[in-house]
């Protein structure tokens, strides 16, 4: 089993050699300068290689991307093994990735705070207190004597 810096380098070179002959060596035009390749993972045994990437546009494109990297697959392979000089060149797997649809969700949940924390800020604006300044009694604004005063004095009935 290799090691994981071992499996990681690999990882780098095949995101790279993919992502150039994805922009220079491949004619196919569902894989136009649309695509772009975020991720490259690889097993620790470096046999399999699962490539992230994602598409700008619409469904269509991205189906019509994932089947010309499907049919590319075998060309990335080859120049994979051409520049890693290994023994066993990883199989390819590409996986379509969910981190800008994942993103655009957020986005839209950080925009929607945002406007109801306006809502909350325009209701509040004009808005005092419910009670005094100082909320908290006091013994001597009750009006009733402090119960130590009133044994003090008093105690011949």
């Amino acid at each position: 089993m290799a090691d994981n810096a071992r499996a990681k380098r690999l990882a780098d070179l095949i995101r790279e050699v993919v992502a150039q002959k994805l922009q220079r060596g491949i004619k196919d035009p569902r894989l136009g300068s649309h695509v772009t390749i975020t991720d490259t993972r690889v097993t620790g045994d470096l046999r399999e290689a699962t490539v992230f990437y994602t598409v700008y546009g619409d469904d269509e494109e991205r189906q019509a991307a994932a089947a010309g990297l499907e049919s590319a697959k075998g060309i990335l392979r080859s120049e994979v093994g051409r520049a890693a000089g290994v023994k066993f060149t990883p199989t390819l797997t590409f996986v379509a990735d969910a981190l800008p649809d994942t993103a655009r969700t957020i986005e839209d949940l950080l925009d929607k705070a945002r406007q109801s924390d306006a809502k909350v800020r325009e209701a509040s604006a004009g808005a005092k207190y419910a009670g005094e300044a100082d909320p908290y009694r006091k013994p001597e604004d009750d009006g009733e004597p402090d119960s130590a005063a009133e044994t003090d004095g008093d105690t011949s009935e």
